[in-house]
């Protein structure tokens, strides 16, 4: 029968010596090995008159567990407890072995008396409870003498661990102005001790910093706010130390802390103010529209939604020129430029703008009003502008057939400054590519320089630019749209070339053909055409035409009995006239060929008998007379050459067989003192010019060489402009590819000695040369020794070679 035993120092179990004993009813379905049965047992078993190998041995006692405090500190093993089986006699023959958790290494037993120690210090928090399993052996046999039997052995706990907080430290928000007993964040502490046994694991929660401005609940660890009105402007940022402490609070507790960062959020307590009343600004009248002119700051004390800010012009006389957007960034309001300005017109413009929280908190509506304005004295200074010109498009519309000179728009523009300088026009060539037209430089009378052809190009879109006398930097630009109107300058005309066959068995009035024709002119009532048979075919016996008054005619047969052999084709000259005023005509020709057809009008053949050659004149024959021709056309030409060679007025001698001659002369062409290329006069007064003296003549100019106003009609110059006559000549000499320039050519026919000139070559000037000197380039260094050896004084004797 087992035993066991414990201590005086372990609760609730008996004293030294003393053993305790739990009956039971477990049955041994084996042999019980080294028992003896109790007298209970022996009773059954007399009573049973049943051999005793068969009689069933019950356990008369269970144990199941033992205690011990856990952090031991003594030196010596701690006793546990005392294993005893009712066959050990005292006289150690009994041997207790003990296996399990922890066995020989957290706990020992004594073989022999069967006490268990604690040989190493216990921590309950680690582990809670050991089990372990005993058992009692013969020493000599090693035969177990009782069953082997499991116990535990529980650790006691002691308060050997403060609270901690897992979680810490904290990180909370609360906004600002808050009520007190806002509840901001709850802390938890966590004790390791046992919380079934005694107060080791009571948590008491206290604040140790953040007084007066939060507090803290002692059994929840709930911090609550403390204080009225805090304000997140005045202090924004908390530190509070929450203590947890366990026995319940009490003294010798242990204890715990954390820290717990509080943030006050913001909220829309603060107004926006403007640190400004007045602000002066400036923009200059040439800056664009949507330019930024200065910027506006409301401040508001508050953060992030609550601090955005709308600006908006509520009054002043510059709502409508000047505009106001907030930055998103910012919150700074961007005055922009609205419309043009114009220092000329308006210098200065005032606005008040208004600055406004557009989120507001209806608790705090009290401290506001949460909006303020400011003025602001914007000054517009003034720039060079450049030429504007009224208006701002030009529409022209000219007939194709205007002359040249001929002023179709006064094109104006005017400075828009103060001081109004001059200005000059000109056109962007690269909008007139053709030259068309011409514009005054000073009067901007826009004007035709070349013929108009609407067939070619109907319409011209060109930009005039307009310069400042003062300041050509400043340069306006205005687009022309001329729109060419339509002339009757083109006569209708055959849109292919027409070619009919007749048949040499037609009958009178039979048709043959049916023509159309096109008009490159555009009338506004539109095209019709007129057909009738030339002047001199109008006898024509073979052929008529009939209108079909529809820009259609009908060419028919006059007669029958058409032959090949008599005549193969038909040349009819037809007239076809527009309805344009003045009409115009043109007279195309249809050719008729004479075909030879079957009953049905089918075209059989077209082509008279074939002029057959000789049979005596060969191929070969005719490539040879053909050959023979072709030798004797070179041979004229080059007996024409040789003839053009020998009448050369001068022979090159071997002596001017130099290639550079140059001929210096001081005669040059036309300039402003030159009168005689051109007569000046006829510019003014053409007829003046022609009805006076004789024209003078150039000494140096052939005397076909004449004035180009002899190629200027005379109708043109009279009654015209002088610039209108310039551009007739201009046009005319760029059209006429044999007309002489206004300036003056002199023509040499040689250089050399046989020149009035003379020679200018550098070549066989030795002579002339001898007497200068060239001892100057041996000074100039190794670089000009090869110049100096061919053109420097010799100083040693002459060569021999």
């Amino acid at each position: 029968m087992w035993t066991s035993g414990r201590m005086s120092n372990a609760k609730s179990w008996l004293g030294l010596g003393m053993s305790l004993y739990f009956w039971g009813l477990m049955d041994l379905t084996t042999t019980v090995l080294s028992s003896t049965p109790t007298p209970r047992g022996r009773l059954e078993g007399l009573l049973s008159n049943k051999p005793q190998s068969h009689q069933r041995t019950k356990r008369s006692w269970v144990w199941n567990q033992f205690f011990v405090l856990e952090e031991y500190t003594g030196t010596d093993p701690l006793y546990v407890g005392k294993l005893h089986s009712d066959m050990d006699r005292g006289d150690g023959s009994i041997k207790y072995i003990l296996s399990g958790e922890g066995a020989g290494i957290a706990f020992t037993i004594d073989d022999t008396t069967g006490d268990i120690h604690a040989i190493q210090r216990l921590d309950r928090e680690e582990r809670a409870q050991y089990t372990l399993r005993a058992q009692a052996l013969d020493r000599r046999t090693g035969r177990p003498m009782e069953p082997e039997s499991e116990f535990i052995i529980k650790i006691q706990d002691i308060n050997d661990n403060e609270p901690k907080f897992l979680d810490g430290p904290y990180v909370a928000t609360v906004p600002e102005m808050s009520p007190v007993g806002t509840s901001v964040i709850q802390v938890t502490a966590t004790d390791a001790d046992d919380p079934t046994y005694g107060n080791s694991a009571r948590v008491v929660y206290s604040i140790l910093q953040g007084q007066p401005y939060f507090s803290v609940d002692s059994k929840t660890g709930v911090i609550r706010t403390a204080l009225t009105n805090m304000d997140r402007e005045a202090k924004e940022y908390y530190e509070v130390i929450i203590q947890a402490k366990d026995m319940g609070g009490q003294l010798g507790g242990l204890a715990g802390t954390t820290t717990v960062n509080i943030t006050l959020s913001d909220v829309n307590d603060n107004p926006p103010r403007f640190p400004q009343k007045h602000y002066q600004m400036s923009v200059l009248e040439s800056a664009p529209i949507s330019s930024t002119v200065g910027r506006v700051f409301a401040k508001d004390l508050d953060e992030g939604i609550n601090a955005e800010m709308k600006y908006t012009i509520v009054d002043g006389d510059g709502a409508d020129a000047f505009d106001i957007n907030t930055d998103p960034n910012f919150q700074v309001g961007i005055i922009t430029v609205k419309k043009p300005l114009s220092f000329e017109s308006k210098k200065s413009y005032t606005l008040k703008v208004e600055g406004a929280n557009p989120h507001l908190e209806m608790r705090f509506l009290n401290l506001g009003p949460f909006q303020d304005t400011t003025t602001v004295h914007i000054s517009v200074e003034d720039v060079d502008e450049p030429p504007v010109f009224e208006p701002g498009f030009y529409f022209v519309e000219v007939p194709e057939d205007v002359a040249i000179g001929t002023t179709i728009q006064i094109i104006s523009a005017k400075d828009p400054d103060v001081t109004n300088n001059s200005i000059r026009y000109s056109i962007d060539r690269s909008s007139d590519p053709g030259r068309f037209f011409y514009v005054d430089i000073t009067t901007g009378a826009l004007m035709t320089a070349r013929p108009l052809d609407r067939e070619e190009y109907s319409w011209h879109n060109i930009t005039v630019l307009a310069m400042e006398m003062n300041n050509p930097s400043q340069v306006g630009s205005v687009s022309v749209t001329i729109k060419v109107l339509d002339v009757n300058d083109n006569a209708p005309e055959f849109p292919r070339f027409y070619e009919a066959f007749v048949c040499e068995n037609a009958k009178a009035g039979q048709l043959i053909q049916t023509v159309s024709a096109v008009d490159q002119d555009d009338p506004h009532n539109g095209q019709h055409f007129y057909y009738s048979l030339a002047p001199d075919a109008v006898s024509n016996p073979n052929f008529t035409v009939r209108d079909n008054q529809d820009n259609t005619a009908r060419i028919l047969t006059r007669r029958s009995g058409f032959r090949q052999q008599e005549q193969s084709v038909f040349y009819l000259p037809i007239l076809i006239a527009d309805s344009g005023q003045p009409a115009l005509s043109s007279t195309g020709t249809l050719t008729i060929q004479v075909c030879s057809c079957d009953d049905d009008g089918h075209v059989m053949s077209c082509s008279p008998e074939a002029y057959m050659l000789p049979v005596s004149l060969s191929r070969g024959a005719l490539i040879a007379i053909l050959a023979c021709i072709f030798v004797l056309l070179v041979l004229v030409l080059l007996i024409l050459s040789m003839r053009r060679h020998r009448k050369q007025p001068y022979i090159i001698d071997d002596e001017e067989n130099i290639h550079e001659n140059i001929v210096r002369y001081d005669d040059e062409g036309g300039g402003e003192e030159d009168t005689e290329a051109f007569d000046i006069a006829a510019m003014w007064n053409p007829r003046e010019a022609q009805a006076g003296a004789a024209p003078k003549t150039r000494q140096d100019m052939l005397p076909e060489i004449e004035s180009l106003s002899r190629y200027v009609p005379q109708t043109c110059a009279v009654n015209s402009t002088v610039h209108s006559y310039v551009l007739a000549k201009l046009y005319e000499a760029d059209m006429d590819l044999w007309a002489p320039p206004f300036d003056s050519l002199q023509t040499y026919m040689f250089e050399g000695d046989g020149s009035v000139a003379g020679s200018l070559s550098s070549l066989q000037s030795a002579t002339s040369d001898s007497e200068q000197s060239f001892d100057f380039l041996t000074d100039w260094g190794p670089r000009f020794r090869k110049l100096a050896e061919l053109y420097g004084a010799s100083e040693g004797p002459a060569p021999l070679w």
